[in-house]
């Protein structure tokens, strides 16, 4: 029956939940949805409190009794939030649970808020010392995503801005990241590039930047000789936690008309010593007693049912 009830209602992908955006300012933290203050999106993310609250997989019928909603509205919430990945459903136990994509946005707030509040007075100092343009980076999803950046005096203009997505294959701080990773996630990140070419020296074969990523963890850091955008240069090292894992990426950037990679290279001493106190930092907040934030008491309150 729960089967059924789950197949009730057809809900196309071109469906999305249509946000007002004419009620929603910089700031204001309430948003109207559909001109009402339960709307779509609303429900949608109480379901996804539903589900996260049982701490397990729970049928159409749970879900619905802790949600309140009718079976055909139920139904096509769960649609929506399954076909983005929010939540996975199992034909075989007829039940939900959160999906990946949350694991996946999750941890890359979590990490990179506490990466950029770690980096930011490190970040300061170091654009201040070395006078060159400087880059905060994690990856997503095998790509680069910039989290912050320290613009040098004159400016150089470029590509990368912070919530930005760029290429991993051919950016400095992309490859410092991806040449560091474990074998098996380096192997699964090479294959989701796109190996665009977008300059004459850009990487664009799976092999030859497998091989350049073996060269930089030998050395350490990793540079980008307008590979990625002409005339910018890069010179970047991977940010590695005290444990030795992954945290993010940072790099220094100027053009070959202020020096080039010679100049980036006499600050390679202070790019690595800067690496390393943001890891620490970052490893220190993430380890310091939180207490119970607004988030986590909000989705212990939420009743749904009332």
């Amino acid at each position: 029956m729960e089967i059924l009830e789950r197949d009730a209602v057809q809900v196309n992908r071109g469906d999305a939940v249509q946000v007002n955006r004419g009620h929603a300012a910089h700031g204001d933290r309430q948003l109207d949805v559909d001109g009402a203050a339960d709307g779509p999106l609303t429900r949608a993310l109480r379901l996804l409190d539903v589900v996260a609250a049982a701490g397990e997989p729970v049928r159409f019928s749970e879900v619905q009794q802790a949600a309140g909603l009718p079976k055909a509205t139920l139904s096509r919430l769960l649609r929506q939030l399954e076909a983005e990945g929010m939540l996975a459903f199992d034909p075989a136990s007829r039940r939900y649970r959160l999906g990946l994509r949350l694991v996946r946005l999750a941890h890359a707030a979590w990490e990179g808020a506490t990466l950029v509040e770690a980096a930011r007075p490190v970040l300061d100092r170091l654009v201040g010392d070395v006078g060159m343009t400087v880059h905060l980076a994690c990856l997503d999803g095998g790509q680069v995503l910039y989290l912050d950046k320290r613009l040098a005096r004159p400016a150089v203009r470029m590509f990368s801005a912070p919530g930005r997505i760029g290429p991993a294959h051919c950016t400095g701080v992309g490859k410092a990241m991806l040449a560091f990773l474990p074998a098996d996630a380096q192997a699964e990140a090479i294959a989701r590039q796109s190996f665009v070419r977008h300059t004459p020296r850009t990487i664009v074969d799976p092999a030859a930047l497998a091989a350049e990523l073996d060269a930089i963890r030998a050395r350490g850091h990793a540079v980008d000789d307008q590979e990625h955008e002409e005339t910018i240069v890069c010179l970047a090292v991977p940010i590695l936690a005290p444990a030795g894992g992954l945290v993010g990426g940072l790099s220094l950037t100027t053009t070959i008309h202020a020096g080039g990679l010679a100049a980036l290279e006499r600050h390679r001493p202070a790019l690595a010593a800067a690496a390393a106190e943001i890891a620490v930092a970052a490893e220190t907040m993430m380890l310091a007693p939180r207490g119970a934030t607004a988030v986590t008491n909000d989705l212990a309150q939420f009743d749904l049912a009332r």
